[in-house]
């Protein structure tokens, strides 16, 4: 149900329907009346809280519209027992509820073939489409959402005057009721009716297309990122966003997902999202000579199938995964990655990826990481816990949460001297495992249980007039946040629009105000430390603060075998890793690369101390030269700058592409010569 209070609406609901054909039977207006507006309110209250099981009672023929129908249906039955059968309500009744059902059909008709009309084949931002098609706008959404329920809820008036009619044994009140509900009813669809036709449709497919075509055509993009997944994949091409602005080529970036585009980051690079493989294959995308890939995907085969640009896995994480070493990367050009160790993997792995196909680039995304400054005098020291996911196929190994994270949070938060505890889970925790799912809650109280009974002990002290100054810094920008993304509305990138039609058409991004939003969301990070005791055990989820905010402000990690530990090392602080598959040190450092300079720890957590004593003590640390020779390893040089790597890369080869491109150009032209003679 989502909550207690959910659940109690649905046993009100649920139990509201046999009290209302009670109440028709006995028969008593009083009792009709109660049942109905519980069951009016608890159903509205599910719905809004889109709940489980409305969603569910759909799938049994038990729908919304089934909900109404039998509601008014036991009133005309309530009306037959008061004995008003030959009543003029009664007709009056029955005929309402059929023209009201009537109206359903064209109301349901015109929501539907608006909205179909409204979605255009492809949707962008940071793209001027307006100047070359016009797009009007959306209908208000007081018209389109929730429309369904706010059509059916429309017979309030007529039951309400139904019942008073019933009562006072007069029709007219029931009339004036009845005559609200048509009246609102058939006002509702006429109001729907100008957006399916003329002015206020957006143009047909073929002319959207040719428009983007044409913008195609003008920008000349070179190198894309080009990316499909799940919603919850989307952190996996935001992580590529920054890199893209600093492209010395001209960027552009491909989604395959609404939802994908949705959730997307704001960013100045020009996005187009092409939900259909047969319109992607048909853009007009012959000045892009460098295709980047972040996943490995079924629907990359849709741009991998273009001959006139050379395709690049770039992945969206360096880790010792299996999923590194992924036997499909055979179909790119060429596979980058960050340092001499994913170079090594595919070796080891003989999956039929070519050294020579193999380019390190580093990771332009750990710029933010700062380095180890040591634990300064008075301060707590903090541990970042972040575990990672389940994985899909239940290997043990996969994620230190089921066997091993309530150890490792149990010795942090008892640890003496103290240490503060960040519990920061991967967020696709618990998406296939109940027991990781389980174990992530109670780790979750774990923390939130060792944060209370720290507030209350005398050691911790805070500076109460500094966080409040800090709170109210967070306060401030999160104001200024919400008011430049679309008053809460968006994500400062024109997602919070009316809709997908009107966000392309509106989906420029302004400069200016995305400068300020990244200044504003670093400075929101600085607040938000302030904000809270330097001591106080906390779990983060969701996207703020990121993850490597967390890595800053923490002076050692526990992680898993994941990009994690990887992006971790550049900070050159301690860190362990867990053995939760029970390999061994030895075994288990051979297989994975970047535990070689770790704490590696066992299931019970025994060894923490170690990782505790370099944290405090570096002169204790006896792993802090390893962690240096492994980064270079791992990472690469710090000289040239990853995105220096990045970017000379990415001209290295759309040099090569251009090669390949001229040289099918001289054989066809050869051969025509030849064929002419």
């Amino acid at each position: 149900m989502g909550s207690a209070a959910e659940l109690a609406a649905a046993a009100l609901m649920m139990l509201g329907f046999p009290a209302l054909m009670l109440a028709a039977l006995v028969p008593s207006i009083p009792a009709f009346a109660a049942a109905a507006a519980v069951t009016y309110l608890a159903d509205h209250y599910l719905h809004r809280k889109s709940s489980y099981l409305v969603n569910r009672l759909s799938k049994v023929r038990a729908g919304l519209s089934i909900r109404f129908l039998i509601r008014q249906l036991l009133l005309i039955l309530l009306l037959a027992r008061l004995s008003l059968a030959d009543n003029l309500i009664y007709y009056g009744a029955i005929a309402c509820f059929i023209a009201f059902y009537g109206l359903q059909a064209p109301h349901g008709a015109l929501v539907t073939l608006i909205r179909n009309r409204r979605r255009m084949p492809v949707a962008t931002r940071n793209i001027d489409l307006a100047s070359r098609i016009r797009i009007p706008d959306a209908p208000s959404r007081r018209l389109l959402h929730r429309s369904a329920e706010k059509m059916l809820h429309l017979d309030l008036a007529a039951v309400v005057g139904i019942l008073v009619s019933g009562a006072l044994e007069s029709a007219v009140v029931g009339f004036v009721g009845i005559g609200i509900t048509v009246g609102l009813g058939s006002a509702y669809v006429l109001a729907l009716m100008p957006y399916v036709r003329g002015a206020k449709t957006p143009p047909n497919a073929d002319k959207v297309l040719a428009a983007v075509d044409d913008w195609l055509a003008e920008y000349k993009p070179e190198t894309v990122l080009y990316f499909s997944g799940s919603k919850d994949s989307a952190y996996q091409v935001n992580m590529w966003l920054e890199t893209m602005e600093q492209l010395d080529s001209k960027p552009l970036i491909i989604l395959r997902e609404r939802a994908i585009l949705n959730s997307l980051a704001p960013t100045t690079v020009p996005v187009i999202c092409v939900p259909g493989g047969v319109h992607l294959m048909n853009l007009d995308l012959t000045n892009v000579r460098v295709a980047l890939y972040a996943a490995n995907v079924g629907k990359n085969i849709h741009l991998l199938r273009v001959p006139t640009m050379k395709h690049v896995f770039i992945g969206h994480g360096d880790s010792d995964k299996l999923a590194s070493v992924n036997p499909y990367s055979k179909v790119y050009d060429e596979v980058w990655t960050a340092g001499r160790a994913g170079r090594d993997r595919y070796a080891i792995a003989d999956v039929g990826v070519r050294d020579e196909d193999i380019v390190e680039v580093g990771r332009p995304q750990l710029a933010p990481i700062q380095g180890r400054h040591g634990v300064p005098e008075g301060r707590t020291p903090t541990v970042l816990y972040a575990p990672t996911w389940e994985g899909w196929d239940g290997n043990p190994g996969n994620t230190s949460l089921v066997l091993a994270g309530e150890n490792i949070v149990k010795k942090l938060v008892k640890a003496d001297p103290p240490v503060r505890v960040l519990y920061k889970p991967h967020p696709f925790t618990g998406t296939v495992s109940k027991e990781a799912g389980a174990a992530h809650r109670r780790i979750t109280a774990l923390v939130e249980k060792a944060a209370a009974e720290r507030a209350t002990d005398t050691r911790f002290t805070v500076d109460a007039a500094a966080q409040s100054a800090a709170k109210a810094e967070l306060t401030r920008i999160e104001a200024r946040l919400a008011e430049l993304s679309g008053n809460g509305g968006g994500n400062g990138n024109g997602f919070g629009k009316g809709d997908e039609a009107e966000a392309t058409r509106d989906g420029l991004v302004d400069i200016a105000k995305h400068e300020e939003i990244a200044r504003l969301r670093t400075e929101w990070n600085d607040a938000y430390w302030r904000s809270v005791p330097d001591w106080e055990h906390r779990v983060i989820t969701g996207a703020e603060p990121r993850l490597y905010d967390c890595f800053n402000v923490s002076d050692a990690m526990v992680s898993d075998i994941s990009s994690v530990v990887s992006d971790f090392i550049a900070s050159g602080k301690p860190y362990a890793v867990t053995d939760s598959a029970e390999l061994g040190v030895e075994e288990f450092k051979r297989q994975n690369t970047a535990v070689r300079a770790a704490t590696i720890l066992s299931n019970s957590a025994a060894e923490l101390g170690e990782l505790l004593d370099a944290v405090r003590d570096p002169s204790a640390d006896p792993l802090a030269e390893d962690r240096k020779d492994l980064k270079r390893y791992l990472l690469g040089p710090d000289e040239p700058t990853s995105i220096e790597q990045f970017n000379t890369a990415v001209a290295n080869l759309a040099i090569k592409a251009e090669a390949r491109n001229v040289g099918q150009e001289s054989r066809a032209a050869a051969t025509g010569a030849e064929l002419t003679a």
